[in-house]
């Protein structure tokens, strides 16, 4: 058995920001092993792309499999001096542990393993198997991470029966919320072409700025849908305007736009580019530009809830008295990737303080997560 408050506190004193792995995966493997586990550290590369630890680790071969999947990689902390403590210290004060990662989410993997290890210590292997899919390549590209793991363990053999993917699912308290299913995410650049010269001569260029006012507005002008009985409505959010141009007296020669859509079940990337490209289409009014999406491997997805999730949500509801609702809400996560190999759903701590400066956990949630874990895994295994 292992202590999730030292466990979660060993792990955020890792500074694994993407893609440094920091001794985070080595550590949750030498505890694995420690208790049965056979544990494998898979390292996939990818043009282009940094290469990425993750790590897979099982106990028992039959079915039906649980398996718990995380990241241990953090987004950076950004200027520490802004922080209460040092990011990467694990402070624990007023009842919270602070850190970067304390709820996204090395608190809930700690949580996890803290859970499974006191199973296999009560009980031994269980009827069935355990298995834990931990990567370092969910807050990056995820390219060479969970995607690339699962498919390793495919070839291997390997077959899940049900996933828990331990995000920061709950907005306000541990309890409040499950997640079925995420949004889809598209990115894209727009570059409008102008001429550029001096802003006392206008008839001699063609000011591409003027071009983007008033082609922007055209993208969100109509609301993309208005959503689904799982799904928020689809949002194009512009989050960036560019001309790289230091001159107040230059016309530029180009002018730039990023934005980004968070997409329901009723549009795919596809779809979603050629509603895009019309829009634009009609507001350039002769203007020239390239518009460019980015790849994207993340698709909007939704599991129907059934068997497992109305079990899961009774012993939330036993252990913490709130009853959690089923909802798509927030950004992406790897439960899009496992949901091919597995029936997924999405509960963590809270996630009120992830990606900002002093983030951190309360420390009965930690536990509470645990216990909740625990209890699953009681039930799951007797039937």
């Amino acid at each position: 058995m292992i202590d999730v408050i030292s466990l979660a506190r060993d792990l955020i004193r890792c500074p694994s920001v993407t893609p440094e792995d920091a001794g985070a995966l080595g550590l949750l493997e030498g505890v694995l092993k420690g208790a049965g586990f056979a544990a494998h550290r898979v390292v996939f590369s990818e043009p282009g792309w940094p290469d990425t630890e993750n790590l897979y680790a099982r106990i028992g071969m039959g079915s039906p499999c649980l398996v718990f999947a995380g990241h241990t990689d953090v987004v950076p902390p950004g200027d520490s001096r802004h922080w209460r403590f040092d990011p990467f210290s694990a402070e624990i004060a007023d009842d919270m542990m602070w850190g970067r990662g304390a709820v996204d989410m090395k608190g809930g993997v700690a949580a996890s393993v803290a859970a499974a290890l006191g199973y296999v210590a009560k009980h031994g292997i269980p009827n069935g198997s355990i298995a834990f899919l931990i990567t370092g390549d969910e807050e990056g590209p995820a390219v060479n991470g969970t995607i690339k793991l699962l498919e390793w363990a495919k070839a291997r053999g390997e077959k899940f029966d049900h996933c828990v993917l331990g995000e920061p699912t709950n907005p306000e308290a541990l309890g409040d919320m499950i997640k079925i299913g995420r949004r889809g995410s598209l990115s894209a650049s727009l570059i409008v072409h102008g001429k550029q010269g001096h802003v006392g001569y206008p008839k001699l260029a063609d000011n591409p700025v003027h071009h983007l006012m008033r082609m922007l507005p055209a993208l969100r002008a109509t609301a993309l849908d208005e959503g689904t009985e799982h799904f928020d409505a689809s949002n194009l959010e512009i989050t960036s305007l560019d001309t790289a141009n230091k001159a107040v007296n230059v016309i530029p020669a180009e002018a730039r736009a990023l934005f980004n859509i968070r997409f329901n079940d009723l549009w795919t990337p596809a779809t979603l580019e050629t509603e895009i490209r019309k829009r634009l289409e009609t507001a350039a009014q002769g203007a020239r530009y390239t518009l460019q999406f980015q790849p994207t491997n993340a698709l909007a997805f939704l599991t129907q809830p059934g068997k497992f999730f109305e079990f899961f949500s009774r012993a939330v509801e036993e252990e913490t008295g709130r009853k959690p609702v089923f909802s798509t809400t927030g950004g992406t996560s790897d439960a899009r990737f496992i949901r091919n190999y597995a029936e997924v759903l999405e509960f963590g701590l809270v996630g009120k303080t992830m990606h900002a400066v002093d983030e951190r956990v309360a420390i009965a949630d930690l536990e509470k997560l645990t216990a909740i874990y625990a209890r699953v895994l009681e039930a799951y295994f007797s039937g």
